[in-house]
């Protein structure tokens, strides 16, 4: 009777050693999962943020190489622009001097006409004169407004090529330019001027905006055509709502 006692002390012994073995290992094993699960989250995420780093690795390459293209056609359209400026101010002075030729054939002939008159000449050969000295004005007004039309398309490509050369640089209009706001859409901040090339506004050219002589905006031109111009507002100079009326003037005039 007493060994069986002893046996079955012994086997719950035994018992209760093996529970807190037991217990003991699952703390363990759940120690070693919950190790692995962390160890699986951190890969994970350092996989994430490598790919994401190949991605960002092959869109800056992507960039970089547009960049260099970009720059190679910057400096294309620069040599272009230069070549123009250089053929539009030739073109300028031969205009120059055949103007300053007509206004001399012309004076030659008015001098030569009233020695004429002075003379008696007969009617018929005053009347040829006068044809041709009309004839004369005719070819002068249009060479000067041939010179009007290539001055500003030099000015224009003058400005294009400082534009290329400093990003900075300041677009001076003529100080007497005055203009008004046609259309104004506060939704895109963009306006329509009343005035456009034949009045000296060249594209990139910055005009402030008042009304009854208070500051409302500053704009600066998009796109010119002859007598219209369209201009955004600038970031930071918008002081209140631009509206129609809204009078116009050059932030830098020439001197």
């Amino acid at each position: 009777m007493l060994i069986r006692i002893s046996l079955i002390v012994a086997i719950l012994a035994g018992l209760a050693t093996a529970g807190i073995s037991f217990i003991k290992v699952k703390e363990k094993i759940d120690t070693v999962k919950n190790e692995r699960n962390d160890w699986h989250q951190k890969f994970d995420k350092t996989d994430t943020e490598l790919n994401t780093t190949k991605k960002d690795l092959a869109k800056s390459e992507a960039d970089l190489k547009q960049t260099k293209g970009d720059l190679a056609a910057t400096a294309q359209e620069r040599d272009k622009a230069v070549d123009e400026s250089n053929k539009q101010i030739k073109r300028a002075n031969q205009l120059n001097d055949e103007l300053t030729k007509t206004k001399k054939d012309r004076d030659d002939a008015r001098a030569e006409l009233a020695a004429w008159a002075a003379l008696g000449i007969p009617v018929n050969q005053v009347k040829d004169v006068i044809a041709e000295a009309k004839r004369l004005q005719a070819q002068t007004e249009a060479q000067q407004e041939e010179i009007k039309i290539l001055t500003r398309a030099n000015q224009r490509l003058t400005n294009e090529l400082a534009k290329y050369r400093d990003p900075e640089h300041k677009v001076f209009l003529p100080a007497s330019l005055r203009g008004a706001i046609l259309v104004a859409d506060p939704k895109w901040d963009f306006v329509v001027l009343s005035v456009g090339e034949d009045q000296g506004v060249l594209e990139d050219g910055e005009l402030l905006v008042n009304r009854n002589g208070r500051l409302v905006a500053k704009v600066r031109v998009r796109s010119v055509q002859k007598d219209r111009s369209i201009a955004n507002v600038m970031p930071g100079w918008k002081l209140g709502d631009v509206v129609e009326g809204d009078a116009v003037i050059p932030a830098y005039p020439a001197s």
